[in-house]
């Protein structure tokens, strides 16, 4: 069990940056992922409590509850065949490449997901705290289709705007408090600029190729196993010299105390323990 206090605090104007190394993963043959956790940055990371970047090629998790957060899985357009998603609230989707699913968890739901047969899923999985007064608010759920999804395209860069907005384009809306996702492809000598708001915490993490990240005139290179946080920063430039993938996670931090245990986030330990006693009790839902 973590307990996150989450008391990032930011001077007047002045940006607070971290790097973040990723935690290996993996299981059986089928599953290999980059982690990042929220307890490696002391609040930094917040609204988020965990990413991976991973790939799956056969079923891997049984079927699992999730309570006070949202799990929103990300395809990227890589990925091969369809990657099966069924959860309590009923629904049955094969998500194709380029997909987005957002199950805003609440109270509680229970997940699974998997490949289908001869499919290769590379994705992120992300965990995103819910606040104190949404953690036991029903389940809900939101597929956002790569078709659906707006570009913003240049004759240097490819961004797909999965949630929220940048440079003007407005995505879908999560079940949830907002949050902007960038999937962000660069050619050659490219380069993308999004605009922050100053209250914004911002996470990027690499995909494949070089990227460099330049925060209000600094720049830092990611590696494959990094990822960058920072809170305050507004001015937020993406350069590749020879090409490359990185995605922008961003949103309000909610600066609240909560209790994790797995794929549990409540907001204290009292709400936790209800939570497993529930699930334990059949009473977030089963699969169909």
């Amino acid at each position: 069990m973590t307990i996150q206090r989450s008391n990032m605090t930011q001077a007047d104007g002045t940006a607070i940056t971290a790097i973040q190394h990723a935690e290996r993963l993996t299981r059986g043959t089928g599953f290999e992922a980059q982690s990042f956790v929220h307890r490696q940055l002391d609040g930094l990371m917040d609204p988020l409590i965990m990413v991976d970047h991973f790939t799956m090629t056969e079923p891997t998790f049984a079927p699992h509850a999730h309570a006070g957060l949202s799990a929103v899985s990300v395809l990227f357009e890589d990925s091969t065949g369809t990657f099966r998603n069924r959860d309590s609230l009923g629904n049955d989707i094969e998500l194709a490449p380029g997909d987005l699913y957002w199950l805003k968890a609440a109270r509680g739901a229970v997940h699974d997901e998997a490949p289908t047969p001869g499919s290769r899923t590379h994705a992120l999985q992300i965990f995103v705290n819910l606040p104190a007064e949404q953690k036991l608010d029903a389940p809900a759920s939101r597929h956002v289709p790569a078709a659906e999804m707006p570009l913003i395209e240049g004759p240097d860069h490819r961004v797909r705007v999965m949630t929220g907005h940048s440079n003007g384009v407005i995505g879908a809306a999560p079940p949830a408090l907002p949050l902007t996702i960038l999937d962000i492809a660069l050619h050659p000598g490219g380069s993308f600029a999004h605009r922050a708001d100053p209250e914004d915490a911002t996470w990027l993490h690499l995909i494949r190729g070089e990227v460099e990240v330049e925060l209000d005139g600094t720049r830092h290179r990611l590696g494959h196993d990094m990822a960058l946080a920072t809170h305050g920063a507004t001015d937020i430039r993406l350069h590749s010299g020879h090409g490359g993938q990185a995605v922008l996670l961003g949103g309000q931090p909610l600066r609240e105390p909560f209790v994790q245990k797995g794929p549990y986030a409540m907001r204290d330990a009292d709400q936790l323990a209800w939570v497993i006693a529930a699930h334990a009790a059949g009473e977030l839902g089963t699969l169909d």
